[in-house]
């Protein structure tokens, strides 16, 4: 289906916007009036310019209070609106968007509402356009879609439809079903947003909080089937207000709103993307050091040893169990020290995984390869994590850690078993980009965002995961712009027993973080322990936690850079990552004052 984005849902000027849609691969935009007014090119231009992009101008925007007011006020308004379909002559564009009125002069009365937007689809109609008329969902008389409808329907003209705003729709908890007996050909246009659950006025959440389907928590997909068995087959438009993506670069923003379409498609049956490839594990996860040896050496302590080295490249393998590290020291080091740099995900099909990530317009990023190294397709993720699809020592297809020459060490036998869980640190304006990003290009499951409390602001949190449990990813921003760039990322390592493998680091030389003994109190107010365990939990920097399925009990390494660990043990399948005890960790690691 064609696409298409509201201008008022991306930063910059009208010309960046455009080619911020253009490049992100839009077939259309919405032109909102204040981005025209704010613009130095005349509607010739702009039209010139979206024709050069490869743009259509499908809607003009927003033409406000214009029905169920007294005559003098409506004959203003029909000598306001002649201007703008001269206007829109002008541009090229055929639709108009009206908004049911929010006017106080405006009355309660559908028949003259009928007949005004009436009189005004004629003018239009003289002049070529189409009002599509749309229900605001705090408009002053008209705020549902089917009230919306039966104006339309009872003013009967056919230069009259009306506008479709998935937002508008499901914030005022109206049920998309009857969307159905409104004729396909009577629904000029739709607008499509998603949003969080917010309990607040339905103006202030739909002005600051709108974001694109599938980072939200409406039933955008559900609406849009009803809007499709209705008939529609006119652009999939996305209207955002955000004040997070008006503050961000406008072309990452886009290629965001047109991936959310992409995935939107898919699951309503429409799109021809390749199917999703769901990783079945966590290959390794790359450290990237300008210092190798305290990074070595929490390794080390930690029980992991040097297995390889890369035949062509200053790239070490660590291997502890089912756990493995890459330890880069090349040119890609950072000045910040250590950093997680990139996740090799265990793939089902690798190449299958790539051109899905590709088809959803996930930067491909190339590689130097060496003679003989194993072809490894790998993708950027919002936040510049480089993502591997990955194949480990499987005999149907190459494995990459034939890359790596073997230096005669064999991996120690502990209680380690693998990767638990990565926290990887999103810029604050791409966390919800990294959410959608993680679901529709890894096939990863979003659970309910959290907030964190810091000692120094509030953080937000969001775990993406397979079904199983085999990949986990906690995805962390901090609490404004910028605040996200010397946040650590933390590597979370399974273990049947935590006390045995936090001994046995403390033991080789590794330091532990050390949690406060009013923690350890309200513990043992909380919950019942055995006799001593509390005492080693305390000892040893342990932290508990207890859901409906299970208990966890974590503890973590000093930072090295910017990535520390964290030894976790899940018991009876507890399905959470610590969040209530988030706080406590991270008071500890800035320290005591």
């Amino acid at each position: 289906m064609r696409t298409s984005i509201a201008t008022v849902s991306l930063s910059g000027s009208l010309t960046e916007k455009l080619t911020a849609a253009a490049r992100a691969g839009f077939d259309g935009v919405e032109i909102f009036e204040n981005d025209l007014l704010a613009s130095p090119l005349t509607p010739e231009e702009i039209r010139e310019r979206c024709a050069d992009l490869g743009l259509s101008i499908d809607l003009y925007q927003p033409m406000r209070d214009m029905e169920a007011v007294p005559e003098d006020v409506f004959a203003r308004n029909l000598r306001r609106a002649e201007h703008k379909f001269r206007l829109m002559r002008r541009l090229g564009t055929d639709t108009v968007l009206v908004c049911s009125s929010v006017s106080p002069q405006s009355v309660d009365d559908d028949a003259l509402a009928a007949d005004q937007l009436r009189r005004l689809a004629e003018l239009a109609d003289g002049h070529g356009i189409r009002v599509a008329y749309e229900a605001l969902a705090w408009g002053r008389h008209v705020n549902t879609y089917d009230h919306a409808w039966r104006i339309v329907e009872a003013a009967d003209h056919p230069a009259l439809g009306t506008c479709l705003d998935s937002f508008h729709i499901l914030a005022r908890g109206s049920h998309p079903k009857g969307i159905e007996d409104i004729p396909g050909d009577k629904i000029f246009f739709l607008q499509l947003a998603d949003a969080p659950l917010l309990d607040m006025d339905v103006l202030r959440w739909s002005r600051h909080y709108r974001c694109f389907p599938g980072q939200g928590d409406l039933d955008v997909a559900g609406l849009l089937r009803h809007v499709l068995a209705a008939g529609y087959r006119g652009p999939l438009s996305l209207e955002i207000f955000n004040d997070v993506f008006r503050q961000a670069e406008a072309g990452p923003a886009a290629v965001d709103a047109r991936r959310s379409l992409l995935a939107l498609q898919e699951a309503v049956g429409e799109g021809d993307l390749p199917a999703p490839v769901v990783p079945t594990g966590v290959a390794f996860a790359e450290l990237v050091t300008p210092d190798v040896a305290p990074a070595a050496a929490l390794l080390g302590a930690l029980g992991f040893t040097r297995t390889g080295r890369h035949r062509g490249k200053p790239v070490d393998l660590w291997e502890q169990g089912a756990a493995r590290v890459l330890l880069n020291t090349g040119p890609a080091a950072r000045r910040e020290g250590t950093v997680l740099a990139a996740v090799g995900l265990e793939s089902p099909d690798p190449a299958a995984a790539a051109r899905r990530a590709e088809a959803l317009l996930a930067p491909v990023l190339p590689r130097r390869r060496g003679t003989g190294d194993v072809l490894l397709d790998a993708v950027a993720a919002p936040d510049g994590t480089e993502l591997f699809f990955c194949a480990t020592d499987r005999p149907e297809l190459p494995s990459w850690i034939r890359d790596f020459e073997p230096t005669g060490q064999l991996p120690a036998d502990t209680d380690i078993t693998g990767v638990d869980h990565l926290q990887l640190t999103q810029p604050w304006h791409q966390f919800d980009e990294a959410a959608l990003f993680h679901r529709s290009v890894l096939g990863l499951e979003p659970e309910p965002s959290v907030d964190v409390a810091d000692p120094y602001g509030l953080l937000r949190s969001r775990a993406v995961a397979t079904s199983d449990g085999a990949v986990r990813i906690a995805l962390g921003a901090g609490p404004g712009p910028g605040d996200d760039q010397d946040r650590a990322q933390h590597i979370a390592l399974a273990t049947s027993d935590v006390v045995a493998a936090a001994r046995r680091f403390r033991d080789a030389g590794g330091e532990l973080l050390p949690m406060p003994g009013n923690y350890y109190d309200d513990l043992a107010a909380r919950f019942e322990f055995a006799p001593g365990e509390l005492e080693t939990y305390q000892e040893l920097g342990i932290l508990y936690d207890r859901d409906a399925h299970g208990t966890f009990r974590h503890c973590y390494t000093r930072t090295v850079g910017r990535v520390f660990f964290e030894l976790a043990q899940r018991d009876a399948g507890y399905r959470g990552y610590g969040a209530q005890n988030a706080p406590v960790r991270l008071a500890a690691q800035h320290g005591p004052h």
